[in-house]
Formats: C-alpha cells, sequence, structure tokens
C-alpha cells in the first residue's frame, strides 16, 4: 500500500508511510473518543456495541459468561462499492 501511496502522490517511501501512519493513527484517536470517520468516496469507520452473552468453552462444554464489547466497524461507501463490482 505504501507503494502504491508513493508512486500515485508522487513522494518516497518514507512520507508515504509516514502519511499512512498518521492517516490510522487519527482513525483510531477519532474512534477511541466514540466518533465516526466518515471517507467520501471510500466509507465509514464507526464503533459498533456488542451485548454480553454467554458462549461455551469448546474444550469442557462449560457455559462461560463473555463481557460486552465496544468493536470498531466499516460500512462501505457507494464510490468503494461501485469500484469493487
Amino acid at each position: 500500500m505504501i507503494d502504491q501511496i508513493a508512486k500515485s502522490a508522487d513522494l518516497s517511501k518514507a512520507a508515504a508511510g509516514r502519511a499512512l501512519d498518521a492517516t490510522i493513527a487519527a482513525v483510531k484517536t477519532s474512534l477511541k473518543k466514540g466518533g465516526m470517520v466518515t471517507l467520501v468516496g471510500f466509507g465509514t469507520f464507526y464503533i459498533g456495541k456488542r451485548a454480553a452473552r454467554t458462549g461455551r468453552n469448546p474444550r469442557t462444554g462449560e457455559s462461560i459468561k463473555i463481557k460486552s464489547a465496544k468493536v470498531p466497524k466499516f460500512r462501505a461507501g457507494k464510490g468503494l462499492k461501485d469500484a469493487v463490482n
């Protein structure tokens, strides 16, 4: 991915790597704060909530409680869907 960014944006690989790292860090920071990140034409990153539930230990068959959790989710935008199809 870094090679592709460097080539299409006419950057060095080091600069492209730093740009990609900064973008990913910004998405993580925003999601950590409970926000949403929308990249127009690409998609939206957001936080979903997974409820607490009961599961089974596959080794013993014993019931275990699984805590509720926040999970990162992604919804593809129209531009990405069109590009793939």
